[in-house]
């Protein structure tokens, strides 16, 4: 009995040696810690983070952030059209487009869940989340809790959507910049492609797993190919329409010169099979376009964003110009 009091006695002793030791140390860092905290508050107060008014009120964000998550499919493009490689982004393709291959490659993907994979958001550790209202108000606690998090409202037109995020980051003329590049760009195209194909008329089609689209030029895809490109759309697709989904049997009312056909997912094997049914069929053989070989094959996930991304339309603008040029030299 007496050897197992003395055990306990030991035991004790050592337990509050520990325990004071431990918060001696403790002490010790604390104190140095507020020293450097203190010092490391101050310069991040005056250099380091700044204000900006959001949707959800005001909040810090750092002045040059380094580790940014844009969500959303085109967010991530207007986060590099700004010289910004974000640490992760969401995305539908399993492959980045080709003009991003390069410089995402270590950018993680998350997918286009509706709602944002939280592990993996915080796995890239950022320290800026940018995210459009729509899309992420109802994440926005979460998301703020992982890093600042800017919601910016939704618009109409991705130039406006650029000069949002721009205005957060301070680059503002960068902006503009990549705005103004891209319809210079833009006009010299539209001069190659009139100076090959005239007035003759143009009709973009994308064949999907269950549908045949026709864009016409009210809808993104369809503008940038009639009004910003210039070329002519015809007569007779209905001026109220953005886009129309046709059988196979009403695509010969809708005869153009000059066919852009793109496979939505050029590596689904249903879209394949499908576009290769319509290949085989005396329909599209005798169309316009079929008999001169003036159909141009464009697209897959480099399209996806056209109309929402200065650097899908980049992209897309040499696509197009590089088929009408090998055909019509």
């Amino acid at each position: 009995m007496r050897f197992r009091w003395l055990t306990v006695l030991c035991t004790m002793m050592l337990v509050l040696i520990i325990s004071a030791c431990g918060a001696a140390g403790q002490d010790e860092a604390t104190s140095e810690g507020q020293k450097t905290g203190s010092a490391n508050t101050s310069t991040t107060e005056t250099s380091q983070v700044k204000k900006v008014t959001t949707k959800m009120g005001e909040i810090e964000i750092p002045v040059e952030p380094q580790r940014v998550v844009g969500l959303s499919l085109v967010y991530p493009e207007f986060l590099y059209a700004l010289d910004i490689v974000p640490v992760a982004v969401q995305n539908y393709h399993e492959d980045h487009p080709s003009y991003l291959e390069e410089p995402f490659a270590n950018t993680m993907k998350m997918g286009i869940a509706r709602t944002p994979n939280f592990e993996a958001v915080m796995e890239t550790m950022p320290d800026l989340i940018i995210a459009p209202d729509w899309w992420s108000e109802k994440d926005y606690d979460q998301l703020s809790l992982i890093a600042p998090t800017v919601l910016l409202p939704q618009r109409d037109d991705w130039r406006d959507e650029l000069r949002d995020i721009a205005k957060i980051l301070d680059k503002e003329e960068q902006a503009e910049k990549v705005i103004e590049d891209l319809v210079a760009k833009e006009k010299v195209a539209a001069d190659k492609l009139n100076e090959m194909i005239g007035e003759e008329t143009v009709l973009y089609i994308r064949v999907m797993e269950k549908e045949i689209v026709l864009h016409g030029e009210n809808l993104d895809r369809g503008n940038f190919v009639h009004k910003r490109l210039g070329m002519n759309p015809l007569p007779n697709f209905p001026k109220d329409q953005v886009a129309m989904s046709v059988s196979m049997e009403v695509l010969p009312e809708y005869d153009a010169d000059h066919l852009i056909v793109q496979l939505d997912d050029d590596k689904n094997p249903e879209i394949k099979k499908k576009f290769e049914e319509m290949l085989a069929t005396s329909l599209w053989k005798n169309l316009k376009a079929v008999k001169n070989d003036h159909v141009y094959m464009v697209g897959g996930k480099e399209w996806l964003n056209l109309g929402m991304s200065p650097l899908a339309d980049e992209y897309v603008i040499d696509d197009i110009v590089a088929v009408f040029e090998e055909k019509n030299k």
